[in-house]
This record gives structure tokens, C-alpha cells and sequence, in this order.
């Protein structure tokens, strides 16, 4: 299958390298010419069989070269990124094309409104599951390090109406993937602001005086455990007022089963690999300005549409608020801020099922 894979952080170069793997014709898309040109390739991929090299078929900084004949558009990019993908993407899209963020945080939303805002009437699918498809750090520029890759993706589609095409299209790269609805019920079962805000706001001490700092290792107590397996409580409650029934993936089950998004032992693989092992800057790191501002913010958000007291969610929002010295729920990714917040819910769910 041809395959367009954008940006160039762990989620992209993983993508690269493993559907490179698999046998699928990727074009991977560096936003910045001179990067693009200075890309390594072959990447070498390391993972529990060993490392070799991986070849990609194209690399470059042409947003048009790498969409063109593309049946499948994978943009595991940070969702800060989104609002510039999206308008970047939106003039380029074709019929029948289908766009995957692994994770989303509504950023299909995002993605859909950009099209409408560019008068680009392609019919497009847009899609969102509840993680990245790998546990992946990048050694170097020229190699990825995957630990371990997901055993199940729950994935939302927008618009609804095409979700039996779009699934069956990502299948053919994700066979993980699984079918949760709508888009907005996939934008909730993501996992970074469930995971990450504990760990790093509870983690603010250590993360600011020590060089490098494990929140999954050494961070991860069990008092921090218990505000997690709380927050994690709110965002289902969310999910069950919305109408989303089971399985809603509770992160419990990341450290308890095998049932999770990562199957079995993946907290351990993760610990034990050290690739967590990081300096943090606080107030600048991903897990602040996307699963903070950006996730956090969505959850709570939904929460007060839908009428579901979140308390812990509120809370670790306004701590993060607070760190970061502005108000997340006025500048972070809220239906508010996009502009659904006054929709009532047959209104949303009408949106949901044929797009914006």
C-alpha cells in the first residue's frame, strides 16, 4: 500500500521504518527542505529481534510528492502540531484518501474543519486511536528503537458514515485496530492525559532537580497510581455519559494486564528498556503542552458539556495551569476553543456522523 508518513519525531520515524518492514511503499514528509535532505536513510531499526538497516522509498519536503497516490496518511506528530498539519494537508486531499492520528486528541476535528475552511469537498476519513502504535525512542537521527508495538488500537472515525471504509484501509497497516465509533469516542480513549499529567506534575520536584528523571520507573508510586486509576475513572465516566459503552481500555490494565493497548509485560519493557530515562524541562515537554494544555484540557472540557463532575481532571489542570503560569482552559484544546462547546448533543452527534 502507498503510505504517506509525516514528521520526523519517534511516532514518524517508527511509522517509516516498521511499515517500510512490512512491505508497504512509504513517502516520509519532513516539513523543512534541509532536513528532509539530511535525513538518514537507511534508518536502522532496533527492536527485540536485533537492528538492521531500513530503506524508505522516499523522503521530502514536498507536501504534494508524499500525499499524491497515497491511499493512507499516517500523522502520529505531537497534537501541538496539528492546527499547521491540517492546514497544511488540506488543499492536497483527495477522495477516498483516509488520515490516521495515532494519537488524536479530536485533532480529526481539526483536520475535517481545515478541509471545509479550504472548500476541499473531497470525500476524506479522518481517524484517531488511544496511542501511538509503538513504544519507540529515537537513538540518534539515524536510528529508532522500538520496544515493544500495540496488540490493540481502539479507534474513532470522522465522518462516521465512512468508518467501515477507513478501518478496513488501516487494517491493511494496523491489523491492531479496533472499531470504538465515532471520532469523539476514540479521542477519549487517548492515553496521554491519562498517564502522563500524574506522573509529571506529581513528578515536578524530582523532574526539576535532577538531570534525568524515569516518571514510568521510579515516578510512578503508588499514591501517583491512585490519582491516575481517578483521573482515568472520570475520563470512562465521560465515556459512558456520552453513550460509549465498554471496553473503554482502562490504563489499570496497562500495569495489571495483558489486556491493554500494549498487551503483555509493556510497562515492564518500557522500565526496563531505560529509553524513559530523560531530562524533563517542565513547563516545555510534550507531556505539558499535549497531554496537559492540549488532553487534559479536551477531557475536562467534554466533562462540563456533558455534565460529569471531574474533579481530578480539574485539578491537575490548574496545577499544570499554575506551573506553566496560563490558564490552559482558556488557551489548551477545549470544545470551546474549537468551537463545538454550544452544540447540543443531537447537533454533535449529526456532526460526528457526516463531518463538519
Amino acid at each position: 500500500m502507498e503510505i504517506a508518513v509525516l514528521g520526523g519525531g519517534n511516532g514518524s520515524l517508527a511509522a517509516a521504518v516498521d511499515l517500510t518492514e512490512q512491505g508497504h511503499a512509504i513517502r516520509l514528509w519532513r516539513r523543512n527542505q534541509a532536513v528532509a535532505a539530511s535525513t538518514p536513510n537507511p534508518i536502522t531499526l532496533k527492536d527485540h529481534t536485533g537492528a538492521r538497516p531500513v530503506t524508505i522509498s522516499l523522503i521530502t519536503s514536498d507536501i504534494a510528492e508524499a500525499l499524491k497516490g497515497a491511499d493512507l496518511i499516517v500523522s502520529p506528530a505531537p497534537a501541538t502540531a496539528h492546527e499547521d498539519i491540517a492546514a497544511t494537508l488540506a488543499p492536497h486531499l483527495t477522495a477516498g484518501q483516509v488520515v490516521f492520528l495515532p494519537p488524536g486528541t479530536f485533532g480529526t476535528y481539526m483536520m475535517a474543519r481545515a478541509m471545509k475552511d479550504e472548500d476541499n469537498t473531497a470525500d476524506v476519513s479522518f481517524a484517531e486511536t488511544g496511542t501511538l502504535p509503538w513504544l519507540t525512542r529515537k537513538h540518534g537521527d539515524d536510528t529508532i528503537a522500538i520496544t515493544t508495538r500495540a496488540t490493540r488500537l481502539p479507534t474513532g472515525v470522522l465522518p462516521l458514515k465512512n468508518k467501515n471504509h477507513a478501518l478496513s484501509v488501516i487494517r491493511q497497516a494496523f491489523p491492531s485496530v479496533e472499531d470504538t465509533g465515532c471520532a469523539l469516542s476514540g479521542a477519549l480513549m487517548n492515553a496521554g492525559p491519562i498517564i502522563h499529567p500524574p506522573l509529571i506534575l506529581m513528578n515536578a520536584g524530582p523532574i526539576e532537580h535532577f538531570d534525568h528523571w524515569d516518571i514510568h520507573n521510579e515516578g510512578t508510586q503508588p499514591a501517583i497510581r491512585r490519582v491516575t486509576t481517578a483521573l482515568d475513572a472520570e475520563r470512562m465516566a465521560v465515556r459512558e455519559a456520552l453513550g460509549y459503552g465498554a471496553p473503554h481500555f482502562p490504563l489499570a490494565d496497562h500495569y495489571n494486564t495483558d489486556q491493554w493497548m500494549y498487551g503483555n509485560m509493556a510497562h515492564d519493557k518500557l522500565t526496563n528498556s531505560g529509553d524513559w530515562r530523560e531530562r524533563l524541562i517542565l513547563t516545555e515537554h510534550r507531556y505539558m503542552r499535549e497531554d496537559v494544555a492540549l488532553g487534559l484540557a479536551f477531557i475536562v472540557s467534554c466533562a462540563d458539556w456533558i455534565g460529569v463532575e471531574a474533579p481530578t481532571a480539574k485539578g491537575l489542570l490548574a496545577l499544570g495551569s499554575a506551573i506553566c503560569s496560563e490558564d490552559f482552559r482558556q488557551t489548551g484544546r477545549t470544545l470551546e476553543t474549537l468551537g463545538l462547546a454550544t452544540m447540543t448533543r443531537l447537533e454533535m452527534a449529526e456532526m460526528l456522523e457526516v463531518g463538519p
